[in-house]
C-alpha cells in the first residue's frame, strides 16, 4: 500500500512538473534537407499525458484496447507526413512501392528495413531518428481528443483514404484535412509501423511505456487504404498482425526524433 502511495505521489509530481514545461505548443516544426530538393518536415509535441486505449463502450472496440493513463515526460518530434516514396529513394537508392508516386507513402518496407533507413537518416543529419512508440503514436493521433478518431466519434472518406473510400490504393500525404497537431494521415493511407514488440497492456498507469522487450508481431497503426472496416481506423486499434520482417503494400511508417 505504501509503495502504491508512493508511485501515485511521484506520478502526481511528474504530471505537475510536465504542465508546467509546457511552454511550447504542437505545431512548431523543423525541415531537414535529404538532398536534390527533397525535404522533411518534424512536429514538435510537448510531454504530456492522455488516456490511452478505448473505453468500453465504443463503437468497434477490441478487447486488446483496455483503456489506461499514460504519462509521457519528454518532448519529441514527429513527422508530418508519412515517409514517401522520393525520401525513401534519395537515401536508400531505390523504391520498394508497388503503386509508384514520388509524394505517394513508401510501402512494401518491413519494420527491418525501416531500422535500416533510420540508420541512413541519423547518419547523414546527425539527429536521433526512431519508430514511435506505440504510445506516442496514439497520442499524437489523438492530439487532445478523447473520441474514437480525431474527427470525432465518426469518419468519412472526405476525412480519411480507408476501404470505404474506394480508392483501393495509397494517395499523396497531405491530400486531407490535418489533425489538431497539425499532423496528417494519421487515419488511414496506410498503416504506420511502430517501435514496439506487440502485447495487452500492463495495468494501471504508465510513465513513457516502450513495450516488451521481446515478441514475435511488431505493432501497426492507423489503418490503410485496403483494410476492411472503418472501426480499425480509430485512434486507439491496434493491429498486431506483422511479424518485423513482413512487408505489404498497405504498410508504411512515420518518423519520430528525439529532442
Amino acid at each position: 500500500m505504501m509503495k502504491k502511495m508512493f508511485l501515485m505521489a511521484l506520478m502526481a509530481s511528474l504530471v505537475a512538473s510536465i504542465l508546467m514545461a509546457q511552454d511550447e505548443k504542437p505545431g512548431k516544426f523543423e525541415v531537414i534537407d535529404l538532398g536534390k530538393g527533397i525535404k522533411l518536415e518534424m512536429v514538435f509535441i510537448p510531454a504530456g499525458k492522455f488516456k490511452m486505449g478505448s473505453p468500453e463502450s465504443e463503437k468497434g472496440r477490441q478487447k486488446n484496447e483496455t483503456q489506461h493513463e499514460v504519462i509521457l515526460t519528454k518532448s519529441f518530434s514527429i513527422g508530418k507526413y508519412e515517409v514517401t516514396q522520393e525520401q525513401w529513394e534519395v537515401l536508400m537508392g531505390k523504391n520498394p512501392s508497388v503503386n509508384v508516386g514520388p509524394k505517394l507513402p513508401v510501402t512494401n518496407v518491413s519494420w527491418v528495413e525501416c531500422q535500416e533507413f533510420i540508420k541512413v537518416l541519423s547518419s547523414k543529419t546527425k539527429g536521433e531518428y526512431r519508430l514511435p512508440t506505440e504510445s506516442e503514436w496514439e497520442y499524437v493521433c489523438r492530439a487532445g481528443t478523447n473520441t474514437a478518431t480525431a474527427f470525432g466519434e465518426t469518419i468519412t472518406s472526405k476525412d480519411a483514404n480507408y476501404d470505404e473510400s474506394k480508392i483501393n490504393k495509397p494517395v499523396p500525404v497531405g491530400s486531407y484535412k490535418p489533425n489538431a497537431f497539425g499532423l496528417y494521415d494519421m487515419h488511414g493511407n496506410v498503416w504506420e509501423w511502430c517501435s514496439d514488440w506487440f502485447a495487452n497492456y500492463p495495468e494501471g498507469p504508465l510513465l513513457d511505456p516502450v513495450g516488451p522487450k521481446e515478441g514475435v508481431r511488431r505493432v501497426i497503426r492507423g489503418g490503410s487504404f485496403n483494410y476492411f472496416y472503418v472501426s480499425n481506423i480509430r485512434s486507439s486499434y491496434r493491429g498486431d498482425f506483422n511479424p518485423p520482417g513482413n512487408r505489404t503494400i498497405g504498410i508504411g511508417f512515420r518518423l519520430a526524433k528525439t529532442n
